[in-house]
């Protein structure tokens, strides 16, 4: 857990440069998915980043799969309690074999691990980001909303 800060909150644009470099570096996330009767699931997946976009890879018939193909949407976390990054995003489900090679070789190099090899059936989860926040301390709640609505406020 990260200590605490004295320096006080960062500006917004240094959020954002702060949750750039966490997507480009960092290699897993936490995945928050309900059920459509609000059956709440939370599991750590590895992920890839395009853009304004996650790919996540889990078995379909898993409950994360499930969950996440039935609602449509999910909820990432980045990072310690003490600096966080929350996602909301939109999810698109894509067959396994549904990517190029390419981009499939491009996940599997970052994240050490190939869906497509598995004995499991695995789907492709596309999330687009469409709302983003990040904060330290509580002198980092005002503001701490960096996306809306899939654009950027920073």
């Amino acid at each position: 857990m990260a200590a605490p800060t004295s320096a006080g909150p960062r500006p917004r644009a240094v959020r954002r440069q702060d949750i750039e470099q966490r997507l480009a570096h960092d290699v897993d996330v936490w995945v928050s998915s309900a059920s459509p009767d609000g059956v709440p699931y939370l599991v750590p997946l590895s992920f890839d980043r395009d853009g304004d976009t996650l790919l996540l890879a889990t078995p379909t018939a898993g409950p994360t799969g499930r969950n996440l193909a039935a609602t449509g949407t999910a909820r990432l976390a980045l990072g310690h309690t003490r600096d966080v990054c929350m996602i909301e995003g939109v999810v698109e489900v894509l067959p396994i074999d549904a990517l190029p090679r390419e981009r499939g070789d491009r996940f599997a190099a970052r994240t050490g691990f190939d869906p497509r090899e598995s004995a499991t059936p695995y789907s492709w989860f596309r999330v687009t980001l469409r709302r983003v926040q990040a904060w330290r301390e509580a002198d980092e709640l005002s503001g701490r909303e960096l996306m809306r609505d899939g654009r950027w406020l920073v």
